[in-house]
């Protein structure tokens, strides 16, 4: 028995978009139980003229997958055995309508070379290679770089600029839009900077360790959720070590820049040199505790929303931390020194 089926191309596929139907091929090495291992060897012998035969496939008559047959079953087995007596029938299979990114933790620990594709019926659809999963999944990874700051994973190099213009301009006007809030929250500490001209000079600083450090928590949550790291729950446990990841890396740069502070006051002739680098280390603990926390509530939060959790995040992500860090700098300079 041989079953022929004629690929569709990926746009004309009648599965989802990411998808496992979308990546898998025809089944080329299929049988019934009642052939015997004879038969399975010459046909093979055949097949493997054109294609790649990893396994063999047993289907009942209506096309229902019920075994599996390896290149070993069938060189130690009689050639008048039939198939039904030799094959495996436990089979693990994926199915067509379902996502990559779910069949990659189902497959996660097994490791096999080919994996067979069936629908809703337990039929055989075709089968999937481990490596083009893992390729696609690369591919996937590769393209949340790009999203986490409104670059869509369709936009090539070849892409007509005016093309690459629709996806990105969008993102920056939004972009634009929280730069506003952080711009908002400078302003109104305006007295504040009028009588400590220096604080002005170290806003930069604090919002970019702060939005380092949520970029950080980013990176590590999204590469979670899409490797299906994160568990029911998950969000909690994460929080809680980005904040304490937080606290210590702000607690040890804070040294360094409350030092700098320090130095730039006291060569200023300000005799609050002291109380400016408390100040400073004070700001930079809060920037990053927030920061790395808001790298995680960031992506879990727009996925909890129905959005795509890498899309723009980081826009969104660098208004947090601008916002917070600049606003505790200058919160605890007002507080703590006027």
């Amino acid at each position: 028995m041989r079953l022929t089926r004629k690929r569709k191309d990926a746009s004309d596929s009648p599965y989802p978009e990411d998808s496992i139907g979308r990546l898998m091929e025809p089944p080329r090495a299929v049988f019934l139980p009642q052939q015997t291992v004879g038969e399975a060897i010459e046909s093979i012998r055949e097949l493997v003229k054109q294609a790649f035969i990893t396994y063999a496939w047993v289907l009942e008559a209506d096309g229902k997958l019920v075994g599996v047959i390896t290149m070993r079953d069938l060189l130690f087995n009689e050639r008048s055995a039939r198939l039904e007596e030799v094959m495996l029938r436990d089979v693990f299979a994926l199915k067509a309508t379902m996502p990559l990114i779910d069949a990659m933790k189902l497959t996660l620990d097994k490791h096999f070379p080919e994996y067979p594709v069936v629908d809703a019926d337990g039929r055989l659809q075709g089968t999937v290679r481990g490596q083009r999963m893992f390729e696609e999944q690369a591919v996937e990874l590769s393209a949340q770089a790009g999203e986490m700051v409104g670059v869509t994973k369709e936009e090539r190099l070849a892409t007509p600029w005016p093309t690459s213009l629709l996806f990105r301009h969008p993102w920056l006007q939004l972009n634009l839009l929280t730069a506003f809030i952080a711009a908002f929250v400078v302003g109104l500490f305006e007295g504040t900077l009028q009588q400590i001209v220096l604080l002005a000079v170290f806003l930069p600083v604090l919002a970019g360790q702060s939005g380092n450090t949520g970029c950080q928590a980013l990176a590590v949550t999204l590469r979670g959720m899409t490797l299906g790291e994160m568990k029911p729950g998950g969000t909690r446990v994460a929080v809680m070590k980005e904040a304490i990841l937080g606290f210590t890396n702000g607690a040890l740069v804070g040294v360094s820049a409350g030092a700098g502070m320090f130095v730039y006051a006291w060569m200023s002739g300000n005799p609050q040199a002291w109380m400016l680098a408390v100040v400073t280390w004070l700001a930079m603990v809060v920037a990053c505790v927030i920061s790395g926390v808001s790298g995680v509530l960031v992506p879990t939060t727009l996925q909890r929303l129905g959005a795509d959790p890498a899309t723009a995040s980081s826009i969104f992500l660098t208004t947090a931390t601008d916002v917070v860090s600049m606003g505790a700098f200058l919160g605890l300079a007002t507080l703590l020194l006027l």
